[in-house]
This record gives C-alpha cells, structure tokens and sequence, in this order.
C-alpha cells in the first residue's frame, strides 16, 4: 500500500469512467461505459480511507466488504480482492454496472460527505471483470445434504438465492419461464449498458461449478403449480419479478403505437429486434417517440429508442426524436443521474412538468399525437416529492407515433395460480418477511420485486441471500417454521 496520509488521499480527485463517443454510441448497442484500466483502478483505489468504522458497507444491500477488496485490489493482489468480493456478492460484473451506488455504498462514503466518493460501484466492475476473464476464485459446493430445493425465477433474487444454497451443499433446481435465464438482466438491461455476455458469463460459471439444475421454459402455475413444487422439494423460493406493466388510464391507451416499456424492451434486448433483419423480431417505433416516465426503465426504453431511430434512418433523412414525458421537474427524477446525463448527451428530449391526458389517434388507429397538460409542484405526497398540480388552460398536443409506458410493474399473478395460504398485498404483491423472506404459506420463501415491486437488481440479490440463509438454516434443523 502507498504510504500516504489522509489528507493526502482526500486530495485525489474521483477518476472519470471513459465512455464511448456520445455521437457515435447513438447509432449502436456497444458499451457505454469502457472501464478502468488497471492503472486507473489502483489509482481510486488510493482514494479509500480505511474506515475503521466503514458506513459502505452499511449502505450495501448484501455486505460486500468494500474496504477488503479494494485494499487488495490497490496492494495489486487481485485474487484477494475477488475473494473480498465474493464473499458476499456472487455477481460483481453485473452489480458494478448497474447498481445505484451513488444512494448506497457510494451515498454512505466518509469522502463522499466533504467531496467525492470513493468509485466503489467502478471498482467492483474492474473486479469482476478480472473475475470473469481469469476465474481465480471458483464457487465450491459443499458435501451433499440430500436436501432438494426449487428455486423460480433466475433473475437477481432467484439467482443471488440459488447460489448460495448450491453452496451449500443442497440440490437446487431453477426454473425460468423464457428461454433463458437472467430474468430482467437479460430482458429489461439494455446491451449498451449491461452486455449479455457478461450475465451469461456469470451465470453458466455458477451453474456448471455447482450443478445447478437449470430448466427453461417452465411457467410456474401453469407448467407446475406451487403445490406441486412443495411435493417434489423440501423447499421452495419465489423470486419471479416484477413483469407486469401499469398503464395510464387515458382515452387512445388501445390504439397502435402504444406499448410498455417491458414489452419494448423484451423486443429489444431478448430478442434482438435492433438487429434486424438478421433476428426477425422488427419493432416499428415511427419518427417520434415519447416515452411516459423518468425511471431507470424509461430511460432504458428511450435511449433505446433513440439509436433505434439512428439505426433505421435512410441516408440523407433527418433523425427522429425520442422524449421523456415526466409530471415532475428533473430534480424529481428517480432515475440514476449516471443514465439521465447519458440520455441527455445522447440527443433525448425531456418534456418536464408535463403529464399526458390522451392518446390521439387517425381513422387507422394508429397514433398520431399525445394531449398533454402542463403541470406545476405543490405540496409533497406520501413519497416525499412535491404533488404535481395540472396548470389550467395549459393543454398542448405533441406530434408522437409511439408511445411507450415506463410507469411501474406489479408481479404476474400466474404464480399464485393454486397457491392456497400463499397471502398477496393489495398491489399483487407477495406477502413475506423482509428478514427471512418467509411467506405465509409453510416451506415457502419469496424475494425480490415479488415481493417489494420493482426495485434494484441489488436490493432483490440483498432479498436472495437472506431468504437463502434463512432456507440453509432451516433444512438443517438450526431454525423452526413458527
């Protein structure tokens, strides 16, 4: 470690991530984000204090030992430094790329209190990539239980879960209802900002070191019901999402041109529709694009609109627009400010204060326009945010041919399909404790966006291993079902 005082360290300035050119990136799907270099990566890593009382890892949802690993990492021991990380986190290069570090590990630093913090969610990438390409620290599984467990959903909960039990030493079957696994990594991540290969690369490692059984294809409560899940396993885990879309209630919702940001985004990324005609999934988004909402989806959906825009531009035509449509001002946007920055360089449009109230279409049924209404802040609501209020008289109609909803998902209720005592909040949402993840329903645990709504790929990882904890404890006999 360099000797250096810490005053020395709080003088370093936070080391920029590069990007690929603003310009270029609209018209493809590569990359956004290029990476630390090694020298780079070292560097920050000097920024690090040592905390001897670190808030970092407080502001982790699943504990990783932040100052562990990037000791090691600027010590230039990597294997230590991945072996820090996994002790707590099976999915570095993922979570380095797309958790909201700046509200969690990064919103906790001490640095980050006086000036900038430590680029924690930056390193871990560095880390996990380093992971990837050299598997220096394989996942071993421990002697066999003779314990069965069925764990549905291979997104970041059920992944996170699954994981941790094969560790174990329990049998571990996962179900996955695409044809796929990775759940909304896959089908919800653009490629620009999370590269498939990376979460395929996760994956497979974990499946084939600790003989997970993978099974595509398979709807639970349609291809097996819970029930008979519990028949075959000593234990069950729900991590299924979030995937069902919320629509605006608005006259012209039916017309063509309108669809959710999951299925948009499905088409995009799962099935490849930008890179039509190669892949024979095309998804028609028009000249004018306006999509409803300011989260981390929408931003999703619009910045893949826009290079889709790019994409089938005719040479010598001017490029299409795509807008954000949002009811507040930009300092309520929850979406990461990383994302909102990206989008803005990369030529969207945001329509702020401004909340739609129809859908205007032709004679065909397509969309031609969206009525919109000005809006201005009162009173916060129960989220804290100030309650947008309509302005009178301020009604306007925006020239649009498509329409994407970007306003929240619920979980697909298909699961609790002869689920008799598996209990559902009014919002669809699965009843459990949010320590154990244990539901109502004896031998059942759930986490995950089915259980929150959607969230962070690391708070439903956060849901996976406490639930796995719980479920190991369980099946060895260490804990009682109360």
């Amino acid at each position: 470690m360099t000797d250096m005082t810490t005053q020395q360290r709080m003088k370093i300035k936070r080391h920029e991530m590069p990007n690929q050119d603003q310009v270029v990136r609209r018209g493809n799907y590569t990359e956004v984000a290029l990476g630390y270099s090694e020298e780079t990566a070292k560097a920050e890593a000097e920024r690090c204090l040592q905390c001897k009382d670190p808030k970092c890892i407080s502001g982790c949802p699943v504990g990783v030992m932040i100052p562990q690993f990037i000791k090691a990492l600027r010590e230039g021991d990597m294997v230590k430094a991945v072996e820090w990380m996994k002790v707590k986190n099976n999915l570095p290069a993922i979570c380095g790329r797309v958790c909201p570090q700046e509200v969690q590990c990064e919103g906790n630093c001490i640095l980050g209190k006086k000036g900038e913090a430590v680029a924690i969610g930056r390193l871990e990438r560095f880390v996990g990539d380093y992971e990837l390409a050299h598997r220096t620290c394989p996942l071993v599984k421990a002697a066999d239980t003779g314990k069965k467990i069925a764990v549905v959903g291979s997104g970041p909960a059920g992944l996170t879960c699954a994981v941790d039990l094969a560790r174990e030493g329990h049998k571990v079957t996962l179900y996955e209802s695409l044809h796929g696994p990775g759940g909304v990594l896959v089908y919800g991540i653009p490629e620009f900002r999370l590269p498939k290969a990376v979460v395929h690369g996760e994956i497979s490692y974990a499946v084939d070191c600790l003989c997970i059984d993978l099974k595509t294809d398979h709807v639970i409560g349609r291809s097996f019901t819970l029930d008979e899940l519990l028949a075959e396993n000593d234990a069950v885990f729900l991590g299924t999402g979030a995937g069902l879309p919320s629509f605006m209630r608005i006259p012209g919702i039916n017309l063509n041109g309108v669809m959710s940001a999951n299925e948009f985004l499905t088409r995009v990324n799962l099935m490849k529709a930008y890179q039509f005609p190669d892949y024979d999934t095309p998804v028609r988004i028009g000249k004018k694009v306006a999509v409803i909402g300011a989260g981390n989806v929408a931003m999703d959906a619009v910045r893949c609109s826009k290079r889709l825009l790019s994409l089938q531009t005719g040479q010598g035509e001017a490029p299409g627009e795509a807008h954000i449509v949002y009811r507040r001002s930009k300092d309520e946007v929850p979406a990461r400010k990383e994302e909102v920055h990206h989008a803005e360089e990369e030529g969207v449009i945001f329509n702020f204060l401004t909340n739609p109230v129809e859908i205007i279409g032709n004679e065909k049924g397509a969309v031609t326009g969206l009525k919109c209404i000005k809006m201005q802040l009162g009173e916060p609501d129960k989220s804290g945010r100030r309650q947008p209020v309509p302005v009178e008289g301020s009604e306007f109609v925006m020239e649009v041919d498509t329409v994407i909803m970007a306003l929240g998902t619920n979980p697909n209720p298909i699961v609790f399909v002869d689920a008799e005592g598996l209990d559902r909040t009014k919002h669809g949402t699965a009843v459990a404790d949010t320590e154990t993840g244990r539901t109502k329903k004896k031998r059942v645990w759930a986490g995950g966006d089915v259980v929150t709504g959607a969230a962070t790929v690391i708070s439903a990882m956060g849901a996976g291993k406490r639930a796995a904890a719980d479920m190991n404890a369980f099946l060895k006999g260490e804990r009682t079902w109360e």
